[in-house]
């Protein structure tokens, strides 16, 4: 039987520490061989959207698995097809909107957790949409906050969201009128926009400073201009193979010069311990997210599993023959 997991159901089980715990695994397994990767693929109909396709196996978790999703112009719909690798079962069907939202937020926490400074409790963050909320609730997690600067263009959302955050997080979150007034002086920047041009200058960072660069996944699109981001003294993605096709921010900065990349660091050699991370507290940081399928799947095992347990969802009969 497959169990069919709603996204009611998913936000019943997955909460931040869970998906930070989940998420710390998987790019810790992914580094130490236990996981296995295919990097997104998109499938364009011109004129209408994109359907678009990762894959991983989680070998130690005992799970592989697909994540499917379609962008239109009418919005976006999530789906991971989890399998077990002993068997070739489909274990569950999940609508993977809030999956996704978690495990983005959570892959910014553990980068956090490894990059910030100790000290670091002022964050700014630019963008205030889908994957603001997880982003703040993450950092929060990982981090003893005083207060957060929010920035996005629509007055009316970012002043609705400093509001909410601020009562999700008990601290203080104000609404502020730039970008730059967002970036100045924090500790930790988070960019969770889709802007096709930089939001980020480099002459707004100072030393210390860290950066969890995740609203664009395109080659075209960028939130860092290039000065931001060869001011980073630490460059890390959550794949530098993926990041040569997707990472605007870092394919615009690095331009023709391929010898950039190899500065480029993995965040599961740091999560493993086999390179540091921060080595001292004047450096720049900075975290590249494009997303991988790994995330993904061993977070909707943990869920799979929690589900079972809890008698959550509906099971379903597939190949019953």
């Amino acid at each position: 039987m497959t169990l069919l997991l709603t996204e009611e159901d998913v936000k019943l089980i997955l909460k931040m520490p869970m998906a930070l715990d989940a998420v710390q695994d998987s790019f810790r397994r992914l580094q130490d061989g236990l996981a296995l990767v295919h990097f997104r693929q998109r499938l364009h109909v011109p004129g209408k959207g994109y359907m678009n396709y990762m894959a991983a196996a989680d070998v130690a978790g005992g799970y592989m698995g697909l994540k499917v999703y379609s962008t239109t112009r009418t919005g976006a719909r999530f789906l991971v097809v989890l399998f077990k690798v002993d068997t070739g079962e489909c274990a569950a069907l999940i609508e993977a909107d809030y999956l996704g939202q978690m495990r983005t937020g959570a892959a910014s926490g553990v980068a956090t957790r490894f990059l910030a400074r100790d000290d670091a409790c002022i964050a700014g963050i630019i963008g205030t949409g889908w994957q603001a909320r997880a982003q703040l609730e993450a950092i929060a997690l990982v981090r003893k906050l005083s207060h957060v600067r929010a920035h996005s263009r629509d007055e009316q959302r970012r002043e609705q969201f400093a509001k909410e955050m601020s009562a999700l997080l008990g601290i203080p979150v104000a609404a502020v009128a730039s970008c730059e007034e967002a970036v100045r002086d924090a500790d930790v920047v988070i960019t969770s926009t889709t802007s096709k041009n930089p939001v980020v200058e480099g002459r707004w960072l100072k030393p210390g400073m860290h950066i969890n660069a995740i609203g664009v996944n395109l080659a075209f699109k960028r939130e860092l201009d290039a000065e931001a981001v060869l001011r980073c003294d630490v460059v890390v993605a959550d794949s530098r193979e993926q990041s040569k096709i997707e990472a605007g921010d870092l394919i615009q900065a690095f331009g023709e010069d391929k010898s950039k990349w190899e500065s480029v660091h993995e965040l599961g050699q740091i999560v493993s311990g086999g390179i540091p991370g921060r080595t001292n507290a004047a450096q720049i940081t900075l975290f590249k997210s494009t997303g991988v399928a790994t995330e993904d799947v061993v977070v909707a095992g943990r869920i799979y599993e929690i589900a079972r347990e809890r008698k959550v969802g509906k099971e379903v009969a597939m190949w019953a023959t």
